[in-house]
Order: structure tokens, then sequence, then C-alpha cells
């Protein structure tokens, strides 16, 4: 079977350090899919814009490997205990197929063919789509089991900003929401987390390099600089 892209997303991720480790943990996060020229047909989309979500199945572009681990360390577990793959998101799957829930935010119809805004992103700039599908209340099972998940607790860090170093950024109230609350989901790799408060840690956002620190939960943001 051959699969090949049939669109682009574009977010304000430059680089996979940062990114949300699931799609609709932040709302404020936005990206547009644009699609390649053979699918650009304006009757593809017809009827998408009466869903409030879709599904956009993408690849991980920066994740591919020639062999496969039976095996992954999922964030969640701390990044020491394995599971088994078909257990986890693990981004080093086999096939590098990544799934996610967004919001549809809505469907412009341009020169260049339809542009779907979406939100609650979790996707690297210029990540390629291979599908979308509208999601639909029957995708949703109110009973369902988190599995070794539910074990988990989840917590979210204070964000300081002493120098009110994001307020000066030029960037729209949305997406300045949008950096605090992906500062406040703790960005830090979950395998080489320090909370001393010494060792700084950074990721690109935009054109910014934001760089922080983080003593056991606080994190301090120490620079911002212009990357371009």
């Amino acid at each position: 079977m051959e699969i090949r892209p049939v669109a682009h997303i574009y977010t304000d991720f430059p680089t996979k350090f940062g990114i949300p480790r699931q799609s609709g943990l932040i709302e404020g996060l936005k990206g547009t899919i644009v699609f390649e020229p053979y699918y650009r047909d304006p009757q593809a989309v017809k009827g998408l814009d009466s869903f409030s979500h879709i599904w956009v199945l993408w690849d991980f572009s920066e994740a591919h490997r020639e062999e496969w681990s039976a095996t992954a360390r999922p964030p969640r577990l701390g990044g020491k205990t394995h599971m088994g793959i078909w257990a986890t998101r693990s981004p080093f799957r086999p096939n590098h197929i990544g799934l996610s829930c967004v919001r549809l935010d809505s469907v412009e119809l341009t020169d260049k063919g339809p542009v779907l805004h979406v939100s609650g992103i979790d996707m690297k700039n210029g990540t390629p789509v291979y599908d979308i599908k509208p999601y639909t209340r029957f995708d949703c099972f109110p009973d369902a089991v988190d599995g070794y998940i539910s074990e988990t607790s989840t917590y979210r860090l204070e964000v300081r900003d002493p120098d009110g170093l994001v307020e000066q950024l030029d960037l729209g109230p949305e997406q300045k929401e949008a950096l605090y609350e992906v500062l406040s989901e703790d960005p830090r790799p979950r395998f080489d987390a320090d909370s001393s408060g010494v060792r700084k840690y950074g990721f690109y956002f935009r054109d910014y390099d934001v760089r922080f620190t983080v003593k056991e939960t606080v994190l301090t943001v120490k620079e911002i600089i212009k990357i371009n």
C-alpha cells in the first residue's frame, strides 16, 4: 500500500521540543492544515464545517527508524518504566503514524484550495498529514478505562515570569496565553528532568527560544531570544 501526505499542518513549534504530549491539552495552540495541490478540490471538504472536531492522521516525521522496539518508556510513568509499544503513544512506532483529535475552528476556501484552521494541536510545524476524518459522538465512550495512565498523577507547574519577558513578545494575547499553558504543562524531557532550579531548559516557540528553570513545582522564565 502506498501512502502519501494529503496536506501539511503549520504550527508555532519549529522543533518537537515543547509540544504538548497529546492533542486537546492546550486549546489555545493553533494550526493551519494546507492541502497538497492534488487534493485541493473544494468538494473534498464539503460538509466538514458542520463538525466541531476532526481526527488527523499524521507522520511522526522526526521519529523514523530502521529498527523498531517492542517496548517504550511512557513519559507519564517518568520515562523509566517499559510498556509494550501497542500500550503507549510513543512516536517510535513501526509505521510512524500519529493520531490527534483537534478542534475545527473554520474551513477557509482560498485561491490555493481549502485551508483548515484548527486548535488544540500537538504537532510540529510542517508535519505531513495522511488523512482527515470527522469526529462524532460515536467516538466517545464514557465508560472507557485509561489503563495504567489512570494510576499516574497529573500536575501543573506554577509559571513565574519576573521580568515580564512573555508579555514583551510580539505575539497576540491568545498566543501568549498558549505559551504560558505550554510552560505550565512542564515541557522538560521526562527522562532528564532536573528540579534543582539550576539547570536551564529551552524550546522554540514561533520565532523565539524560550529558556527556563524549574525548582520543585515552580517554573521561572529566565530568557527569551529572538531567533529570526
